[in-house]
């Protein structure tokens, strides 16, 4: 239970991160980031592995680089639930904050894991 808080804060800042970066992505606060964090962990939890198999052809053929189109759906999908929590302008930016979102917790969660 703990870790997965801790997961979904790590993502909730990965999200206000790159909200701040872009202006076409916008967050309503805080509390914003973290309903999106939440909406997208659960995304990641039931969605993204039916997404992973149905297209395992394409990201064979990729060498996974269609995984990251993977994470911009889910994350697309954060947006469509969320309406005015949480906006993306386009897919081709979900795609820019997915990639962002991935290295910023890639980086979190290897701090995290030293700090342990």
């Amino acid at each position: 239970m703990k870790s997965w808080l801790l997961h979904i804060l790590v993502n909730a800042i990965a999200i206000i991160a790159v909200g701040t970066l872009f202006e076409s992505i916008h967050i309503d606060g805080v509390g914003g980031a973290l309903l999106a964090a939440l909406i997208l962990s659960i995304l990641n939890a039931i969605v993204r592995p039916i997404l992973v198999v149905l297209t395992l052809p394409i990201t064979i053929v990729s060498l996974g680089l269609f995984l990251l189109v993977i994470n911009a759906i889910t994350l697309w999908l954060t947006d469509v639930f969320l309406g005015s929590t949480f906006e993306i302008a386009g897919f081709g930016m979900a795609i820019i904050a997915a990639i962002i979102i991935s290295i910023i917790n890639l980086i979190l969660n290897s701090l995290i894991k030293d700090m342990k």
